[in-house]
């Protein structure tokens, strides 16, 4: 249809104005995000990721009736996992896809008054269904990116923080110290003993002094769990000295009924290590 051809071209004229005109009236106090960014590399990488979606979407008033999220598969993509964007509560993003739906109907409001001889008020329609039609489905596929990206990053740096928090230190050849700290929920319980059982596989460990000082509180099940650790360790010859076990722990193991007998027990680390040496 004409009407497209012809405001193709009324975009085209206009997509770095668009982009100018959105950045200078973006909220810039924004606590966290990019659009608070105040580095101009992330500035003219955002304004370079605005322009480009302004050429995107021209692009379906000269070639009508392509698939639109096929058009925007590439751009959403980058969007989605740019680490600025994941970094940016996801509401603030919506906000700005609203904002540049607002200018592009502002665009079609004066082309509609320049060219109100030349087409009808459907054709015009048409033009605004298409726009809205179009936001609709990058906003969603955004969205759903977006969530895809944000979850595998907090699924990784739950895994490094896993790592990190149960970590077995060597202090010799042969002997290995497992520092707990914080507390221990049934996923972490569970996590310290299969790392701690191929840690000292893999360090060839025979000796582990498990120090619980820095463990606040854990529940039933966790103490379980963490007895289970040493059991475990025994079972692979990995003999056990637990230190800094607090009255809480103590007495939720001997409310499971949890025997001592054969557990290496100290009050501290630095007693345990001492009587080794």
């Amino acid at each position: 249809m004409q009407v497209f051809e012809q405001f193709y071209e009324y975009m085209t004229e206009r997509t770095w104005q668009l982009t100018e005109d959105w950045y200078a009236s973006l909220d810039k106090n924004d606590p966290t995000g990019v659009y608070a960014s105040r580095d101009q590399k992330v500035i003219q990488t955002l304004k370079r990721q605005n322009h480009e979606f302004h050429e995107r979407f021209c692009v379906l008033f000269k070639e009508v009736g392509q698939d639109a999220l096929l058009n925007f598969e590439q751009w959403i993509e980058e969007i989605a996992k740019d680490e600025e964007h994941l970094q940016t509560p996801t509401h603030f993003i919506l906000r700005e896809f609203f904002r540049t739906q607002d200018q592009y109907l502002g665009v079609l409001k004066e082309f509609r008054r320049e060219h109100k001889n030349m087409f009808s008020p459907e054709e015009i329609d048409s033009i605004r269904e298409l726009m809205i039609q179009t936001f609709s489905l990058v906003i969603s596929k955004f969205a759903e990116g977006n969530y895809e990206y944000a979850q595998r990053r907090l699924s990784a740096q739950q895994e490094m923080i896993r790592e990190l928090s149960s970590p077995v230190i060597l202090i010799d050849k042969r002997t290995g110290v497992l520092p707990l700290i914080g507390d221990i929920d049934t996923g972490r319980a569970k996590y310290i003993l299969e790392n701690t059982l191929a840690e000292c596989v893999d360090k060839n460990v025979g000796h582990l002094f498990i120090d619980l000082s820095g463990v606040i509180m854990v529940d039933t099940m966790v103490a379980h769990q963490l007895f289970q650790i040493i059991h475990s360790l025994s079972l692979i010859g990995v003999k056990s000295t637990v230190s800094g076990i607090r009255p809480e722990i103590a007495q939720t193991a001997v409310q499971l009924g949890i025997s001592f007998d054969n557990i290496s027990v100290t009050s501290t680390l630095e007693k345990a290590l001492s009587e080794v040496r």
